[in-house]
């Protein structure tokens, strides 16, 4: 019988994830009733993504998975411990841990994976959500040189009129039947809804949402 968790007013719980057998901190993300109730049924760690407001398997793109050990919880039943077998690297940097990194800024170790690299092969769509979370990083930092800080500099109406291109020359690909072409032109279409959707505010839960009523 599971002790009754203590979730904070969101709804969520800080979960520590732990090498089993090293006993090296892993990484540390936030769980919610559902989440918890997957990595249980599962046995592999979901989370919960505060700024992507849903559900995500830890490597389920990348297939750098958690396969769960045992659960612990604290005395004030306020935090997790999960101790798990890490495959690959738990950072999404490439390190086996997040915890790589002094308050001096030294590296403790280096990386095991290129993170450019960690999705190669294994295309899913995990990359949305990776996307999703370069284009919000870009909106809120505007690094030089970038495409993507130059559509957000140039604002909503630059953003909507290269939308309206793109949904165009979908349409003239799928008119000459060429595959190739589609996913050419699609992956074009759907990188610029992403950057109107981060401009608008709205995260890819919201549109998952919809879909799942419409569907119902």
């Amino acid at each position: 019988m599971m002790l009754d968790i203590q979730y904070d007013e969101q709804g969520l719980i800080p979960a520590i994830i732990q090498e089993d057998g090293s006993g090296q901190v892993l990484m540390m993300a936030y769980m919610n009733k559902e989440a918890l109730n997957k990595t249980i049924d599962t046995g592999y760690t979901w989370f919960y993504s505060r700024s992507r407001q849903t559900l995500w398997m830890k490597g389920e793109s990348s297939g750098h998975v958690q396969e769960v050990k045992s659960i612990r919880y604290d005395c004030d039943a306020d935090c997790l411990l999960v101790l798990v077998e890490q495959t690959g690297a738990a950072c999404h940097t490439g390190h086996h841990s997040c915890f790589y990194r002094t308050l001096e800024g030294q590296e403790l170790e280096a990386p095991q994976f290129d993170p450019h690299k960690i999705y190669a092969g294994k295309a899913g769509p995990g990359i949305l959500f990776e996307l999703y979370d370069v284009l919000l990083q870009r909106q809120q930092e505007r690094p030089e040189g970038s495409y993507t800080s130059y559509l957000f500099n140039e604002g909503l109406d630059k953003i909507l009129k290269k939308v309206g291109e793109e949904s165009a020359e979908v349409i003239i690909a799928a008119k000459n039947r060429s595959k190739e072409e589609v996913s050419y032109e699609v992956a074009d279409l759907i990188y610029h809804l992403l950057v109107m959707l981060v401009e608008q505010g709205v995260v890819l839960s919201d549109i998952f949402a919809e879909l799942q009523s419409r569907r119902s």
